[in-house]
């Protein structure tokens, strides 16, 4: 199924994906669509932690891809740095014990805010919007969840601030959605120079 997203500059796709297969052989036809290319001149390579890249004559595209529970996200973009995340909501009863070990302070307090059957979907969104950034900028979650923090405005996400290592907050934009029942997802990105 192929997802309009009124905001974000990219296309997305939304499939079923059984649980733990791999991703890249279920996204290269899609892509190979969308970019008129075949399978063998879809140059379609991982960075040093493992973030897919697109190489000539697609450099000016990223893409990125997300599963869990039997969903994938695809995205692709042209003229931005963008990352995608897909969350299968599930009961989370150590939501605030992983927020407390992982999250920014005034995450921590924000979450802590929120009434109690509202804590596991707050979780998801956060946890979402920052793996989103962090795929984006292909630093991954050993980066640090901590080191970028987002705040609710007007019942969205945005982000507030974070490591110099990301740019500024005011570069990147999120979006945040839900794709199909029983799950949350964040596209991220950023207007590429």
């Amino acid at each position: 199924m192929h997802l309009t997203c009124p905001a974000p500059p990219a296309r997305l796709w939304l499939l079923p994906h059984p649980r733990c297969a791999r991703g890249e052989p279920a996204v290269r036809p899609l892509l190979c669509e969308a970019l008129g290319c075949s399978d063998d001149d879809l140059p379609l390579t991982r960075g040093s932690q493992g973030r897919p890249l697109l190489g000539p004559p697609y450099e000016r595209h990223d893409v990125g891809w997300s599963h869990s529970g039997e969903a994938l996200l695809l995205a692709l973009g042209e003229s931005v740095q963008l990352g995608v995340d897909i969350e299968q909501m599930r009961p989370r009863p150590r939501a605030r014990e992983l927020a407390q070990r992982f999250f920014h302070p005034d995450e921590i307090a924000w979450l802590a805010g929120q009434p109690a059957d509202a804590v596991g979907t707050c979780f998801i969104r956060l946890w979402c919007a920052k793996e989103a950034v962090l795929k984006a900028h292909g630093k991954g979650l050993s980066f640090g969840l901590h080191k970028l923090a987002f705040a609710e405005a007007s019942g969205a996400l945005r982000l507030v601030a974070c490591d110099p290592a990301l740019g500024g907050p005011e570069e990147w934009h999120l979006h945040e959605w839900t794709p199909s029942a029983g799950y949350q997802a964040a596209l991220a990105w950023r207007a590429l120079a």
